[in-house]
């Protein structure tokens, strides 16, 4: 392989590991389309994504695991592996401009819900963040991510905002949920032969560096800046996603 490329998915892992350690995100949805636009198919864009998230997350995960939310970590598991293998199966059978609309929703209404409390605060109050609605709302963020090559970490951060969760233990939190919803996602990719080792590792490596310093300066930011920027930057992977699939 071109020393150029090895160069190139080096830096895509230290950009994707650090937004990951730092807004508790898979990765996935900065890693694809650089990795596409760097030459690689989409499935095998998907695959290499997919392979990296455990890793990368582990090491943010790690970081912060004193503000892991263990008992609903347990529930979005559940729901997000479910929601990750159908979406793996179901990869490429939907119109992208449809996965795109039904992407851009979601996010939108995750972005809401994070801030529903100021915004709406009665009916905040009124959300049961019981066992059931968790798993099942886990199972459909995933769904719609999985079908993109993702792991939902780009979605959980707000998500798990709206169960009471402060946000460096939402971040903290959804790194360690898309360790596990990930890895099942994995054997199906492996199987059809759609992840290339050479890229995977070096996007890997790159990867465990960023989350180690996005983690890192994370715990160190204050609560209203990562809300900021997590907003930003999922309002902002929408609109790129809607500009893609037009």
């Amino acid at each position: 392989m071109d020393l150029k490329l090895i160069v190139a998915y080096l830096a895509i892992g230290i950009f994707s590991g650090f937004m990951s350690g730092m807004f508790g995100i898979g990765g996935g949805s900065v890693r694809i389309p650089l990795l596409n636009l760097a030459g690689l198919p989409l499935l095998t864009a998907f695959g290499v994504n997919l392979f990296v998230i455990p890793f990368s997350s582990l090491i943010g995960a790690i970081s912060q695991r004193a503000n892991i939310n263990r008992k609903v970590a347990l529930y979005v598991i559940i729901g997000g592996s479910l929601g990750s293998v159908t979406g793996a199966f179901l990869v490429g059978l939907a119109p992208t401009l449809v996965l795109a609309i039904i992407f851009v929703v979601t996010a939108f209404i995750t972005i809401l819900a994070m801030y529903l409390d100021r915004i709406a605060p009665e009916l905040y109050r009124r959300i049961s963040p019981n066992a059931r609605n968790i798993v099942l709302f886990s199972f459909l963020l995933n769904i719609v991510t999985g079908i993109r090559g993702g792991s939902g970490g780009s979605l959980f951060p707000p998500f798990l905002r709206v169960v009471r969760l402060d946000i460096h233990k939402a971040i903290a939190t959804s790194l360690f949920v898309t360790i596990f919803t990930a890895s099942l996602a994995i054997i199906i990719y492996w199987r059809r032969g759609d992840i290339v080792y050479l890229p995977a590792f070096s996007v890997l490596a790159g990867s465990m560096i960023g989350a180690i310093v996005g983690s890192k300066i994370s715990l160190r930011t204050k609560p209203f800046w990562l809300e900021i920027g997590l907003a930003l930057f999922v309002v902002a992977l929408a609109l790129t996603v809607i500009y893609r699939a037009l």
